[in-house]
């Protein structure tokens, strides 16, 4: 099925030359000047190739057809991470390519969004936000307000991410699995 190429997102699989991609980033670009433009990473799924590319923001691109199936993560082992279908509870075994750096973010018994394309894991999303624990953080300077600046946190997963003065260690916040960044402290 083509689609515009503006309307394309992180996660979706697309056809290109031939062979399934999966986009790793997009980036819609309107400069002052000329003509707007998309720019993606792809990896070719079949041989794990990342692929920049660049279309104008009408052009059409072919995405495949995929399924979506709810999962649950189980563990993580030499083989990969493991889920299990809700429905079925027939389990998948993903390698660490298909997940890439959201593996950090991936919690025991957590429920994610697995593509198959002709019964073959092409992609995983993950929900939005997750709760972590701050492990580490600088200690407050005096006369500091929370509006003014973020100080460095160390998460429990590994990730550092910006927080505001009054997160200390042991506090639970809220992130955004897609890129770390801090949302608000976890409601218990």
């Amino acid at each position: 099925m083509k689609v515009i190429a503006s309307t394309l997102r992180k996660g979706n699989i697309v056809e290109i030359d031939g062979k399934l991609a999966v986009i790793v980033s997009v980036e819609n670009i309107h400069p002052g000047k000329g003509t707007p433009v998309t720019q993606m990473d792809v990896r070719r799924i079949s041989d794990g190739v990342k692929v920049a590319l660049r279309f104008k923001t009408t052009d059409q691109v072919e995405r495949a057809f995929v399924e979506d199936r709810k999962h649950q993560f189980m563990y993580q082992d030499g083989e990969g991470f493991h889920f299990m279908n809700m429905e079925s509870y027939d389990q998948v075994t993903l390698s660490a390519d298909i997940i890439g750096d959201q593996a950090s973010y991936l919690q025991s018994e957590m429920e994610v969004t697995i593509s198959l394309h002709e019964g073959v894991p092409v992609s995983i999303e993950l929900p939005p936000k997750a709760v972590l624990e701050v492990v580490e953080t600088e200690p407050t300077v005096k006369g500091q307000t929370a509006a003014s600046s973020y100080k460095p946190a160390l998460l429990s997963n590994g990730v550092r991410t910006m927080v505001p003065p009054f997160v200390t260690a042991g506090t639970k916040i809220v992130v955004m699995t897609a890129d770390g960044s801090y949302v608000e402290r976890a409601k218990d």
